[in-house]
């Protein structure tokens, strides 16, 4: 399965490369990316990030990752042609345009990354996953995958209930802010199966009724406050979606940079470890869901960033990033990335992408 492709033009080559790196993931499948042709060696990378409109992405780290984690994928795939894909950042662009020029080079010898075959097939599974322990072959693979630049730490066991608690409190804090109100009305999509934009509401891990439920509050902000206030309205979420998943799992990990990550070229190279490792974990047949929200809160908090009106939200923020840095041994400051992981069934209903015709500008 590593054999070349059949010999095309090279306009057609970097289209296909393209057509697999955007399938890359990011947040809330916000595809932070636009294409630009250059020629047949050439492409530019045209990312943003949202923190204009997104409670989670207010510094532009989660973008970045997500960006990190294309260009790794456009690197493989440009594997499977004998070229090497050389990113460089371009310097003199805000921070909130990130943009990067991709030269695809003839590398003779240059192997065929196997990971490339699982870039498709890559997805969040939010369902229950076994809680067999993965093999100590499996974790070698995956702590290879990351790289040198990087720890891949595991709570297994006993650990799964101090991260379900974490999960839980956070899950509270990120469903009674009215500044994510916004992002969690506009992420989803109702009544399907797959999005190309947003998070269909069949892949949320969720039962029908909660579903029903969930669509019926979000018509409006009121109506959320109203349910979180009188009638427990983050319960059932919590508990479908954080509590049951957190325990049901072989593990949580964690990714550590050596140094703490304070630049964008940080963060991005950090999104390229994020996913080597989840493609990794693809083709070894099992299932991984991230855990972004408590690294930005805990980042939020660490850098005084204020990113709510409540004081009482604030307050339960920070006891979270202590929490969180406790578990973390101290060294919350160098995750780039939480998750948990498991033997499980494929999706079968995830966010797919928009086609690359859509991605393509001039």
């Amino acid at each position: 399965r590593n054999e070349r492709p059949a010999v095309m033009s090279q306009t057609n080559v970097v289209e296909q490369i393209l057509d697999l790196a955007r399938w890359a993931p990011s947040g809330d499948n916000a595809q932070p990316w636009r294409f630009e042709l250059i020629d047949e060696s050439q492409f530019v990378i045209h990312g943003h990030d949202t923190r204009e409109h997104c409670l989670y992405d207010r510094d532009g780290r989660p973008s970045q990752i997500s960006l990190g984690a294309l260009i790794e994928t456009a690197a493989l795939a440009a594997s499977r042609f004998g070229l090497a894909a050389q990113s460089t950042r371009r310097l003199n662009l805000p921070e909130t345009r990130p943009t990067f020029d991709i030269r695809l080079l003839p590398t003779p010898g240059l192997p065929v990354d196997p990971l490339w075959h699982a870039i498709p097939e890559r997805s969040v599974q939010r369902r229950p996953l076994s809680r067999r322990p993965l093999t100590a072959s499996q974790r070698q693979i995956l702590q290879s995958a990351v790289g040198p630049d990087y720890e891949l730490l595991w709570f297994e066991g006993r650990h799964r209930w101090d991260w379900a608690r974490l999960l839980w409190a956070n899950a509270g804090l990120r469903l009674r802010l009215p500044e994510a109100f916004d992002t969690h009305r506009s992420v989803i999509e109702w009544g399907a199966r797959f999005s190309k934009t947003c998070i269909p509401d069949q892949a949320l891990g969720i039962d029908s009724i909660t579903i029903a439920i969930m669509r019926r509050a979000m018509a409006s902000w009121s109506r959320v406050e109203f349910m979180n206030r009188w009638l427990g309205g983050t319960l059932m979420p919590r508990v479908l979606m954080d509590w049951v998943p957190a325990l049901a799992c072989a593990a949580h990990i964690a990714i550590l940079a050596k140094t703490p990550p304070k630049t964008t070229d940080d963060y991005v190279a950090g999104g390229r470890a994020v996913q080597r490792f989840w493609l990794c974990a693809t083709q070894l047949g099992l299932q991984h869901q991230p855990a972004a929200t408590p690294l930005v809160f805990s980042r939020y908090v660490r850098e005084g960033r204020v990113f709510t009106t409540h004081a009482g939200e604030r307050q339960l923020a920070a006891n979270l990033a202590i929490m969180l840095d406790q578990m973390l041994d101290q060294r919350a400051d160098r995750a780039v990335w939480l998750g948990r992981i498991g033997i499980g069934q494929r999706a079968d209903s995830r966010s797919v992408r928009c086609p690359l015709k859509d991605l393509l500008i001039t």
